[in-house]
């Protein structure tokens, strides 16, 4: 990825050349249980077990992967309501995510946030947010919170293509670079923001530009290849820690599904998303792993055999987990010792 701007470059050499054959596999390992995770959480869903609101991540499981392998310790992760595989990036369980989407006292927040509320502090993972754009402060407040800790600590924060109009994200990249802070900004830019092709709404194309307009270094990546998702990742948190400057990326992707399970995605023909499926970032690592001797058939099969069975016993547990009590129904809603007037 060549960042417009500046023109800083790297150094030439690309950080996945430097992954050993155990982190590939466990990569793709990775993937495949986020992508079974995800169509486990959409049938629950339509069985009624999950209420309210539900984004699935399929299509973009290598950008949740990719990126939370280009972080250190330390490094914090933001992002918006699209989140159940990059929650389990960070560390969440499967078990604390599906319970979560149960609505269980078990979940990841006792049951109390659902699909878009999922957080991990302990492990750089703050959100899981669900006003549209509003996490890109947060985001941007933790970074300058980072410099001047001077702890060394990177942000990469998430947003959509159909929120990048919003104000408060421009407020944010202003403010950014006029702090140089260790922020990276990552648009994953899925075309459609609901059911609305972003060409339509957006005079932004290429919408990684908009980093022009506040003097952020910027540029763009191939979302469906998780190898190229942490090369560009893994050089903007590089300039991040060597310069204290920002980046503003746009991750092309596909969705495959609509954009919530509300959503039957009439909006596109089948050839479109049949050619969207033609480059499905799991087969596509797969597919060079077996050029590396790294996978056969027989350890594909296993592996999806094993994401399988690991989900029947998730949902089933999920099942099984008790609903929160009903004396919790003001946690978190005041302060505590404070007063309703």
């Amino acid at each position: 990825m060549a960042t417009q701007k500046g023109k800083q470059e790297g150094n030439g050499k690309q950080a996945s050349a430097s992954l050993s054959d155990e982190q590939l596999l466990d990569l793709y390992t990775e993937m495949v249980n986020h992508r079974r995770f995800e169509e486990s959480a959409a049938r629950s869903y339509g069985m009624g077990r999950i209420y309210g609101f539900c984004h699935l991540h399929i299509g973009q499981e290598a950008i949740a992967s990719g990126a939370s392998l280009a972080m250190a310790d330390g490094d914090m992760m933001v992002s918006a309501y699209r989140i159940h595989t990059m929650a389990i990036s960070r560390g969440v369980t499967h078990q604390e995510a599906m319970d979560e989407l149960f609505g269980r006292a078990t979940g990841n927040v006792g049951g109390m946030g659902g699909s878009m509320h999922l957080f991990k502090p302990d492990n750089g993972f703050y959100g899981g947010w669900g006003l549209v754009g509003q996490q890109v402060p947060t985001a941007t407040g933790l970074a300058f919170s980072n410099k001047y800790k001077e702890n060394g600590a990177v942000v990469v924060c998430f947003m959509g293509d159909g929120a990048v109009h919003q104000g408060a994200i421009h407020e944010s990249l202003n403010l950014a670079s006029i702090w140089s802070l260790p922020i990276v900004y990552i648009v994953e830019n899925n075309h459609y923001g609901m059911g609305t092709a972003v060409d339509r709404i957006s005079s932004l194309p290429p919408i990684h530009r908009l980093g022009a307009a506040y003097d952020i270094d910027h540029g763009e990546f191939d979302g469906m290849d998780v190898l190229k998702t942490y090369d560009a990742i893994s050089e903007a948190f590089e300039r991040a820690r060597s310069t204290s400057r920002p980046t503003f990326l746009e991750a092309h992707c596909s969705r495959f599904r609509g954009h919530s399970m509300s959503d039957p995605g009439k909006y596109r023909t089948r050839d479109q998303l049949a050619e969207e499926k033609s480059r499905d970032p799991i087969p596509t690592l797969a597919q060079t792993l077996v050029e590396r001797g790294l996978l056969d058939d027989e350890k594909i099969s296993a592996i999806d055999k094993a994401a399988k069975e690991r989900m029947k016993k998730v949902l089933k547990a999920a099942e099984e987990a008790p609903w929160p009590d009903a004396s919790e129904i003001h946690t978190n809603v005041f302060a505590e010792g404070g007063t309703n007037g």
